[in-house]
């Protein structure tokens, strides 16, 4: 992908006659849901029932994966980034236009649905309402980052917890608690960073939709989540999701 502009294949003419392309927010939803699906088919097909806070949860772990690599895709194309910013920025000048809503739209070829340079944007256009993503001494661009190289581990193990109780309910309460907490925590102190200093160029519609509707998940899953883990603990059974 060229560091100046989008990749062609998203809008040059007759482009998708010459390989297949998937719109990113279909791909995305895709993704997500082959990663959810696995966890609710499991238990259904194991214990014959499904439980609403258990599927809740495993929806919100698969989210997480898939915010995972993105943040991975924020260490390794972080100079990359840099440019995007400025392509965005003069995109949405000229189109009028929010860049959030045209990548999501635009198609990717299916041989690079992996590629980190094709979610780079996914920063570059969340940087066009905060910027301290362009930032490597921000507090945002590192507790994204440290998320996306940390958090995986622990978050398959509670999604195979959760659905097979592999795991003492009591370890699982544990790394739960540990995990919910500190992305409720983050999560928070980020969005009240943001808000109190909150660019001149994002208005307050856009900041409610494009900054706190996207990390709210992080806080009332999270909350969930911690009342999931506590009880797990408490119980010394996983009796808190049906079993």
């Amino acid at each position: 992908m060229p560091e100046n502009r989008t990749d062609q294949a998203h809008s040059e003419p007759g482009a998708h006659r010459v390989r297949l392309a998937i719109p990113v927010v279909l791909f995305m939803v895709l993704v997500i849901t082959i990663l959810t699906l696995p966890g609710i088919g499991a238990r259904y097909w194991t214990r014959g029932d499904f439980n609403v806070i258990h599927a809740l949860l495993i929806l919100f772990l698969s989210i997480n994966l898939v915010i995972c690599y993105w943040e991975i895709c924020l260490f390794l194309r972080r100079d990359y980034i840099k440019l995007r910013i400025e392509y965005w920025r003069k995109r949405w000048r000229e189109t009028g236009r929010k860049p959030a809503i045209e990548f999501l739209t635009t198609k990717i070829p299916l041989a690079k649905v992996l590629s980190p340079t094709v979610w780079a944007d996914v920063w570059a256009t969340y940087s066009q309402f905060d910027s301290s993503y362009a930032d490597r001494r921000s507090y945002g661009y590192n507790v994204d980052v440290a998320n996306g190289f940390v958090t995986p581990i622990p978050t398959l193990t509670l999604y195979v917890a959760f659905t097979f109780d592999v795991l003492s309910a009591p370890v699982a309460g544990i790394v739960g608690v540990i995990l919910f907490w500190q992305w409720m925590y983050t999560t928070s102190v980020y969005c009240g960073m943001f808000s109190a200093n909150r660019q001149a160029r994002i208005s307050r519609g856009d900041m409610y939709i494009y900054v706190w509707a996207t990390n709210s998940p992080w806080v009332l899953f999270a909350l969930l989540g911690l009342y999931v883990s506590i009880r797990l603990i408490v119980n010394g059974d996983y009796s808190v999701l049906g079993y």
